[in-house]
């Protein structure tokens, strides 16, 4: 084949993606720590199939227009580093095609040097031994072999063949990978996408597998972000009390029986006005819960299966509303309260009811889902900026897997001045956000909510995924490992010892506050044994133990 076109093109994108879904828990395997959070393969199989979306039932034979939708889909669902870095690469194919109804091998060649250029452009401080030297090295490659001449199949065979010697070379510029003995999970990724695309080139069209690929209950977690997006986004606005026929609202516990109703929670109250939004599967559940506290202003409930299924056909997606006013024909953003605007709201990501609690305590107006394992995508950071309503919007990604996607979603938005505060953990977040000033400028407050995060040291316990040894430490499957500042310093059987362990490596003679956030999987008793431990043996530091009931760590711990 000597060109391409949009049709063309298509089959790729999605013989692609798809050849990534049905691989992607072995390129999750390829994580180098040996934490539960190995979903490079996750992040980007959901930004790959967010992009799928956009063209599945497309007809467009211009590639300009294909490789356009594809990379919008790919914007908006970015998730995770390595997912934001996919979805600028194709962005930079998109670029390169611009303008074009159909190309040739040499100016398929040129439109991935356009990727590759936009992709480094994304990334601060570009990391050699990663997905960015794999698709460097491979294009660079393929455009020295083209020529008119060659076909489309050939040119994508220069590509595949760099790539995989790119990839095998990754462990010689990245240490870590070396060690461990892995190659780089985000270029084993974008080859797995190579070479589907490359099938679907030579007649052989890669279809999903029928059975979702094996994966263990760790990724499971990341992948449910995907699943339970199906069932009822349910939305209201309440009005609490009266006193004496109403119960009283207690926002912790409203939040922590609401979540055990569905996911993608958020809960927001401003004096006698409570808003909630849950995706669940028994709506009439939550509404009869709720109205145990008070009588409801706004209410609005979407089928998302309905809607998931709809797309899947090729029809139009449709909002279905419930709500005083009617509305039926309204999209549902803009069922909302004509409020005023803001001159400044905050948005965090959290990852337990508890954690959600401490952050709302500190200022924070809307809370993304998300965290570990289940890494938010654009697409939910441009919503939660929209209902934030407000001028200018500080964002808290709290994990540094989060950052990429947050700052591209602020590129994204209109209207709104967004920013990014690069806070990597959860006790990051919460420090810099305890440091806005609604008086201060947006200047002034994002220097100062930035200058906090050098303040804070940060460490948390959670389990080991296998056998292995990283700098020295010895662990074994199941064990409890320590990190701090993202290297692992301890490892035990025994979480007491391990989280100990821990705090003796964090404090130093400059400490003087320890925050502990311990998860759903630590009860009181055991977080009243550890607060106790450091009353003994560190009196001159002061102890903030809050119950955040985060998943997957065991403790968050934050030293300033």
């Amino acid at each position: 084949m000597r060109e391409i076109d949009g049709q063309d093109l298509k089959q790729m994108l999605l013989s692609g993606a798809n050849n990534l879904y049905n691989f992607y828990p072995e390129i999750d395997a390829l994580n180098v720590f040996p934490v539960p959070d190995g979903d490079t393969g996750m992040n980007m199989n959901l930004t790959m199939t967010s992009g799928s979306k956009e063209i599945q039932n497309r007809s467009d034979t211009n590639i300009f227009e294909i490789s356009k939708a594809f990379s919008r889909g790919l914007l908006m669902g970015a998730r995770g580093n390595s997912g934001v870095i996919t979805s600028q690469i194709f962005r930079g194919l998109s670029q390169g095609l611009s303008g074009k109804e159909k190309v040739n091998a040499v100016e398929l060649a040129e439109a991935f040097e356009n990727a590759v250029a936009v992709a480094y452009k994304a990334v601060v401080r570009p990391v050699e031994g990663t997905i960015l030297t794999v698709v460097r090295e491979s294009v660079h490659f393929m455009h020295e072999q083209v020529k008119e001449s060659t076909s489309i199949e050939r040119a994508m065979e220069y590509l595949i063949e760099e790539a995989n010697q790119s990839l095998n070379r990754t462990p010689e510029l990245l240490p870590i990978l070396k060690e461990v003995g892995v190659v780089d999970s985000g270029g084993a990724g974008l080859i797995k996408i190579y070479d589907g695309m490359l099938s679907a080139l030579k007649g052989k069209f890669i279809e999903r597998n029928q059975e979702a690929p094996e994966t263990n209950p760790i990724q499971a977690a990341g992948a449910q972000m995907e699943s339970d997006e199906f069932g009822y986004c349910t939305e209201f606005i309440m009005r609490l009390g009266p006193e004496d026929t109403k119960k009283p609202f207690n926002q912790a516990r409203f939040t922590t029986v609401l979540e055990s109703h569905g996911n993608s929670l958020v809960v927001v109250k401003d004096e006698d006005i409570v808003k909630v939004h849950v995706h669940t599967l028994n709506p009439g559940a939550v509404l009869t819960y709720a109205q145990g506290f008070g009588e409801f202003i706004k209410l609005k409930i979407e089928n998302m299966t309905e809607q998931h299924h709809a797309l899947e056909g090729g029809a139009d997606e449709k909002n279905s509303l419930l709500n005083e006013g009617g509305n039926e024909d309204k999209p549902a953003e803009e069922v909302e309260e004509n409020l005023p605007k803001e001159k400044f709201a905050m948005v965090a990501v959290s990852s337990g009811s508890g954690i959600d609690v401490i952050f709302e305590e500190a200022g924070i107006k809307s809370i993304v889902k998300g965290g570990q394992t289940m890494n938010p995508s654009s697409e939910d950071f441009v919503k939660a900026i929209k209902k934030a309503n407000a001028d200018n919007v500080f964002i808290f990604p709290n994990n540094s897997n989060i950052v990429m996607a947050a700052s591209q979603a602020c590129d994204m938005v209109e209207d709104v001045n967004a920013f990014v505060i690069p806070s990597k953990t959860i006790p990051q977040g919460i420090s810099a956000a305890i440091r806005f000033n609604p008086e201060a400028t947006v200047e002034e407050n994002f220097k100062e909510m930035k200058s906090a995060l050098k303040n804070v040291k940060s460490g948390e316990v959670t389990f080991s995924i296998r056998d292995t040894e990283i700098n020295g430490v010895s662990m074994k499957k199941d064990d409890f490992i320590g990190i701090f500042e993202k290297e692992i310093v301890i490892a035990s059987k025994d979480r007491f010892e391990t989280i100990t362990g821990l705090i003796k490596r964090m404090v130093d003679e400059m400490s003087s506050i320890i925050t502990i956030i311990y998860g759903a999987d630590v009860n009181e008793e055991e977080a009243n044994k550890v607060a106790n431990y450091i009353q003994d043996n560190l009196p001159d530091v002061d102890i903030d133990m809050r119950a955040g009931n985060q998943p997957i760590y065991s403790y968050l711990v934050g030293i300033e």
